[in-house]
């Protein structure tokens, strides 16, 4: 079975962004102003998945505070959730929606390890089939958990953006065709999303996009 590649080092992605920047001169153009593209993988398992569940519709502050006091409390696996009472997940911040989630993900009885081997479309099938896990956090896990690197989230609305821009579309690009452009960067749309998401932030410094 053929997974590609799996980034591992930051070298993993320097190559990924030499082979982009060979084959669109924007994508060379927006890497001058981002500078070198950061590696951001991240473990895989539950806490990560909980903990996307956790950051939704939130702040970044107010997600890692949760996540503390959840950590701070023993409930980051899938045992302490389940045996969680609610008040003990409401004093960490979660909401009942969340709890929910929370719990439907502790109960999926999700095989981590075998997803690492899993080919992709499998694990994103896997992991919806979870509630409160949608195609757009499915794609971030794929990505930056699993380290592959044939993966794009076009759902995203910061891609979007940053692909308007930098190819001076007249409309931000939805999802199906911000997908469409993404398979010209097939084998590394992973590191076209790193730095479309980074270009996003210096034009965003620069313009004062909201």
């Amino acid at each position: 079975m053929e997974l590609g590649r799996i980034i591992e080092t930051p070298d993993c992605v320097a190559e990924g962004a030499d082979w982009l920047c060979a084959r669109e001169p924007r994508f060379a153009y927006a890497l001058t102003l981002t500078g070198p593209l950061p590696l951001r993988r991240k473990p895989d398992g539950f806490a990560e998945l909980l903990s996307a569940i956790i950051s939704q519709q939130v702040s970044v502050a107010s997600a890692n505070a949760i996540r503390g006091r959840m950590e701070v409390a023993g409930l980051m696996t899938p045992g302490a959730l389940a045996r969680a009472r609610d008040d003990d997940l409401r004093a960490a911040g979660l909401s009942r929606q969340k709890m929910r989630y929370a719990r439907a993900l502790a109960g999926a009885g999700i095989d981590y390890a075998a997803l690492r081997v899993a080919p992709t479309d499998a694990v994103l099938a896997r992991l919806t089939e979870v509630p409160g896990i949608g195609v757009w956090t499915a794609e971030i896990y794929v990505m930056f958990a699993l380290g592959r690197a044939d993966v794009f989230a076009p759902g995203d609305l910061a891609l979007q953006e940053a692909a308007r821009m930098l190819f001076d579309l007249p409309d931000r690009p939805r999802d199906r065709a911000l997908r469409q452009m993404a398979e010209a960067w097939s084998p590394w749309r992973s590191v076209a999303a790193r730095l479309l998401w980074a270009y996003y932030h210096v034009a965003k410094d620069r313009e004062g996009i909201a």
